[in-house]
């Protein structure tokens, strides 16, 4: 990520207030992954750090032509400049130079990263572990935590925003760079290791803003309109600072950003670019917190000196009278769901923009609620058709009911006309929008009666088991477990055999019982795999899983799936997911022949894998027309149906994997209580019907658990197995405190790494464990399945695992 000079222009003056509509950000992957596949071979040694930044260079350039083409303004920032070679907060410590100490050895003498360094900070390399990674506010987009503390460098050390500002200008279109705000950075930052008790990284608040103001400085000098800083911090109450806290930050980083440099300044050293600060992801106001005053960011972002405005309009909403301050600011209305794929109701979102006329915005523009890096690039890119159509993905119905990224830009440029212009200019859109809106609520599946009535009978005993006591006792007599078990997961390596015959399987290449006795001798390798490594509770390895929730669509009705529809999850790491559109029902058993194979081929305990009903819909587009709670359910009932199925093949052990319980967790504190009720009901109504020897496992991974402590201990799992490697067991202490007696697998080895840990610091993970839970309950197991990783890297790493689980139940 290294700098190099930045060419001059003129200083920017006022910009244009987005007359066409905006949107906060872009998917960066590519359409076809090119990101992704580019940055892998980059890893793997085939391509160089040069042929990556063409790659990246030709997809940035293919990206704000396209916004251009689908209708935003090329001349005034409307186009966002919001790519990323892995992660948008990670930028942010690279454009500062806000590197760890155990990384600083990667750094030149200025404090900067090349691109190697860039990706060693995000994935670790040797020793050093990488930074820890969790989940970006309500999505399932993980962002790297940066660790601050009093002496980590801060200062403008890398002008890369600069200059991808310089090379889209050059190309005929003026972006509008996007960068994390600097209160969000901070309050998403942890205390770095060593710092001093009650040190907070705002601490450093003051640092942040002045290398922004010189990174803003260089910006104006390179010509840019327009920059966006984006502050959701705003909309949560899960950050460590209160509001108050993050209201005093706000204030002192926008007087110095907003007041103290100016547009158009004569002096470089006082100019800047005009600033959009947005706050996606929720609403800006909120109700007070235990009773204290209620919170109202809209205000306090009208009352700095910038000169825009972004509001969540989705989530949250808005005053009815006139906001101060706002008299000076244009007000980005974001109507249109960056964060779900569902065709907008056009004439209805061009009602909610024309009441914003109240608000006294000195003008309004359209865009949308959050960054589009959450839904696929385009809806045209999927095949449609009916059955006798080869190599049909999606129902026809369904293409008028979308809408991926680019045609979000297009309803954006929509809404921005007839905002300008009046409705009659966009009459025909408004109707086509109108028309698919109301096919949908009317089509076949979206309402299955039998469905809706089995869901109505549900009784409290439906989501309840008997005591632990009994279960733990029951349990321990069928499956003879000894002291500290281990256990994998679930998925073992996707090796590129096992993609290509899945590939040629779905290509109709390869006839079905060719690719089930493929698969079936990928289990027994991977069965008997476990037993030489003396792994105590197996796997089958899923490796007939494309993935762990689109698999599971697959197999339910209610779900479509796509062929093109990528998301980025993290670094180079895309899913693709399902789109819940119907009421859900399990037409047949879904992965009971796979399991009962396994426990054919071993004498040990076998776990069948199922993912849980919460998981399913964070990692779906799900269906917007009715209460989560209820889809919940019905899937939850789905899942309950398998399990049974599974309990009556012999399967001793069940696990169901809620890894997104905490990142559905609602943004304001006011909203979790009702979530938590039935997240944790729809995940006890899927697991409740075993009886007592059956062993209910669940698993949670890359979320800050402190907020659902209760809410994993509701879940009345036997054991839960958790995250815990990067953070080094700091949730154990946590459950400790909150009373969780149960079974619990804190993770001992990140497999989000490509780190093999050693068994002295596995051996070190177990001792922080068992010093705040009792042994006889601790389990030994990775953070989280094994998919992503390579055998070179995991055969080593479970070999060092079962051997500290030895060395420490050894020691009891």
């Amino acid at each position: 990520m290294s700098t190099s000079a930045t060419p001059a222009s003129a200083v920017p003056t006022p910009a244009p207030a987005f007359t066409g509509g905006t949107v906060l950000g872009y998917p960066r992957i590519g359409r076809r992954r090119e990101l992704k596949r580019a940055v892998e071979a980059c890893w793997a040694g085939r391509t160089t750090t040069d042929e990556l930044e063409a790659t990246a260079r030709d997809l940035r350039l293919a990206t704000v032509s396209r916004l251009v083409e689908l209708g935003l303004d090329a001349t005034d920032g409307s186009v966002p400049g919001s790519f990323s070679f892995y992660d948008q907060v990670l930028d942010v410590v690279a454009t500062l130079g806000a590197v760890p100490a155990r990384f600083a050895p990667l750094t030149d003498d200025a404090g900067r990263l090349d691109l190697a360094g860039y990706f060693t900070v995000a994935r670790g390399a040797g020793e050093d572990a990488p930074l820890e990674m969790t989940k970006w506010f309500d999505t399932n987009y993980h962002y790297l935590v940066p660790e601050i503390g009093p002496d980590t460098p801060i200062s403008f050390v890398d002008d890369r925003l600069v200059r991808e500002f310089v090379e889209a200008r050059e190309a005929g279109v003026v972006t509008r760079p996007v960068v994390v705000g600097p209160v969000t950075f901070l309050a998403l930052s942890k205390a770095a290791d060593g710092a001093p008790e009650g040190f907070r990284p705002l601490d450093r608040l003051d640092d942040v803003v002045a290398a922004y103001a010189d990174l803003l400085r260089a910006l104006a000098t390179a010509g840019a309109p327009w920059v966006q800083l984006d502050e959701p911090a705003l909309v949560t109450d899960s950050v460590d600072a209160s509001f108050d806290e993050l209201s005093a930050a706000v204030r002192s980083a926008y007087d110095v950003l907003g007041s103290q440099l100016r547009v158009g300044a004569a002096a470089a050293s006082d100019a800047r670019p005009a600033l959009l600060v947005a706050a996606p992801f929720g609403d800006l106001r909120g109700a007070g917190i235990d009773g204290g005053p209620a919170r109202d960011g809209l205000a306090l972002l009208a009352g700095t000196d910038v000169e825009a405005v972004a509001v969540d309009l989705v989530k949250g909403g808005l005053p009815t009278g006139p906001v101060p301050g706002l008299a000076t600011k244009t007000l980005v209305a974001g109507v249109i769901d960056g964060h779900n794929i569902w065709r907008a109701d056009l004439a209805a979102k061009l009602d909610v923009v024309d009441s914003l006329a109240g608000l006294g915005a000195a003008a309004l523009a359209v865009g949308t609620s959050t960054s589009l890096l959450h839904v696929p690039h385009d809806v045209e890119d999927e095949v449609f058709g009916g059955p006798e159509t080869p190599g049909t993905v999606l129902d026809p119905r369904l293409r008028d009911w979308l809408a991926f990224a680019d045609q979000k830009v297009v309803e954006v440029a929509t809404l921005a006309q007839g905002l300008a212009e009046g409705r009659e200019a966009v009459g025909d859109a408004l109707a086509a929008s109108s028309a698919a809106v109301a096919s949908r609520a009317t089509a076949e599946g979206v309402v299955v009666p039998a469905v809706r009535e089995r869901a109505a009978a549900l009784t409290a005993g439906d989501f309840a088991r008997g005591p632990y006591a009994e279960r733990a006792a029951a349990q321990a007599e069928r499956l003879n477990l000894p002291p500290l078990p281990t256990t994998t997961i679930g998925s073992f390596p996707q090796t590129p055999e096992i993609r290509r015959a899945r590939a040629q399987w779905t290509k109709g290449e390869l006839a079905d019982a060719d690719y089930t006795a493929a698969m079936r001798e990928e289990v027994a390798r991977v069965v008997k795999l476990q037993e030489d490594l003396g792994i105590d509770v197996l796997v089958h390895g899923e490796p007939e899983r494309n993935d762990m929730v689109q698999y599971f669509a697959e197999h339910l009705d209610g779900f479509a799936v796509t062929a093109n529809g990528w998301v980025q999850s993290y670094g180079s790491r895309c899913v693709r997911p399902p789109i819940l559109w119907g009421d859900v029902s399990r037409p047949a058993p879904i992965t009971v022949e796979w399991s009962a194979y396994t426990a054919s081929l071993t004498d040990k305990p076998v776990k069948g894998m199922l993912t849980g009903p919460v998981t399913i819909l964070a990692w779906s587009f799900v269906r917007d027309d009715q209460p989560l709670g209820d889809t919940a359910n019905q899937v939850g009932l789905a899942l309950r149906d398998e399990i049974a199925d599974l309990e009556a093949a012999g399967i001793g052990i069940v696990q169901v994997d809620e890894p997104a319980l905490r990142e559905l967790l609602p943004l304001r504190r006011a909203d979790q209580g009702a979530y938590l009720d039935w997240s944790v009901g729809s995940f006890r109504l899927a697991t409740s019907g075993v009886v007592p020897a059956t062993q209910i496992h669940t698993h949670l991974c890359y979320s800050e658990f402190g907020e659902v402590i209760g809410a994993i201990d509701g879940l009345d799992a036997d054991v839960t197995s958790v995250e815990a490697a990067r953070s080094r067991m700091e949730i154990v202490p946590e459950l400790h405190d909150a009373g969780y007696a149960r079974g619990i697998g804190p993770g001992v080895y990140d497999i989000h790494s490509p780190r093999v840990p050693s068994t002295e610091e596995v051996t070190e993970l177990l001792q922080l464990a068992v010093k705040s839970i009792d042994p006889r309950v601790v389990w030994v197991n990775p953070d989280c399945g094994l998919k992503t990783r390579r055998y070179d890297e995991t055969v080593p790493s479970l070999e060092n695992l079962v051997a500290a689980a030895k060395a420490a139940r050894a020691t009891l």
